[in-house]
């Protein structure tokens, strides 16, 4: 595995009784880049972050990061070599604020998340590392409102800082922009673009303009196989990639020229 690669799969397959849902995957996530992820419903994109995270256990195949071969590792042992993921659904915690929701993030990080005896001021000290990233995701404003009542575009922020407070050396972001409004999609775009400056981040999405604008390579997946990879300008007019979005979803690829 090249030191250019952070991430590299080898024929990653998943069967589910018969039926294959990733069907022997080479992908090569290139370090320090924004690689994404794309496909029809159905063509595997969720089932391939599994795989990555151990959420699932590949059939075959084999999944390499930083070099090493994590095929049989648990997810915990994933997340701690510094694989970190945010879900299609947000995953906050409403009732405490957006800061206490990043601090809870950083004790995981210190491995002190069960301490629950600590007195709360023995928390504080991690404030400032919390308000740093809140800041990081133009949320510092907000740091001591209830993660409920924050905008949807706002709980996805607030997610990726409870990313970032991980320390991650690959982000996944699964469909970070789903469900959202315009002016939303382009808050989170500029913020995958800004925490991206300095780290790795694969990202599902099925929002082209936002793949079109960030992403370095697009890998597109169909019934679970690799049906092209590379540049958006090169994969939008690959004419097999085209037919796969027949309809709307054609005239949206086409559209985010």
């Amino acid at each position: 595995m090249s030191d250019d690669y952070v991430l590299e799969t080898r024929a990653l397959t998943k069967e589910f009784k018969g039926f294959v849902a990733v069907n022997n995957v080479d992908l090569r996530v290139r370090r320090g880049s924004i690689h994404a992820l794309i496909g029809p419903n159905g063509a595997g994109k969720t089932t391939c972050f599994n795989l990555l995270t151990k959420f699932l256990t590949p059939t075959s195949g084999q999944i390499l990061f930083d070099g090493v071969d994590i095929t049989p590792e648990p997810p915990a042992a994933i997340a701690r070599r510094g694989v970190i993921r945010s879900f299609q659904i947000s995953a906050v915690f409403p009732h405490l604020s957006t800061l206490e929701n990043v601090r809870v993030a950083l004790q995981r990080k210190l491995g002190t998340s069960f301490h629950f005896w600590r007195a709360e001021r023995s928390l504080q000290g991690l404030d400032a590392r919390a308000l740093e990233l809140l800041r990081s995701v133009d949320l510092e404003a907000y740091a001591a409102t209830a993660a409920a009542e924050l905008s949807y575009g706002r709980k996805r922020a607030l997610e990726i800082a409870t990313t970032l407070a991980m320390e991650p050396k690959l982000m996944l972001l699964d469909e970070p922009t789903q469900g959202m409004g315009h002016e939303d999609v382009d808050r989170i775009r500029q913020l995958i673009k800004k925490v991206a400056a300095n780290r790795t981040v694969l990202m599902v999405e099925h929002n082209m303009s936002v793949v079109s604008s960030i992403a370095d390579t697009i890998t597109v997946l169909q019934r679970g196989a690799t049906l092209a990879e590379g540049p958006y300008e090169q994969v939008s007019k690959n004419p097999a990639v085209v037919e796969a979005y027949m309809g709307s979803a054609d005239a949206e690829l086409q559209g985010a020229h």
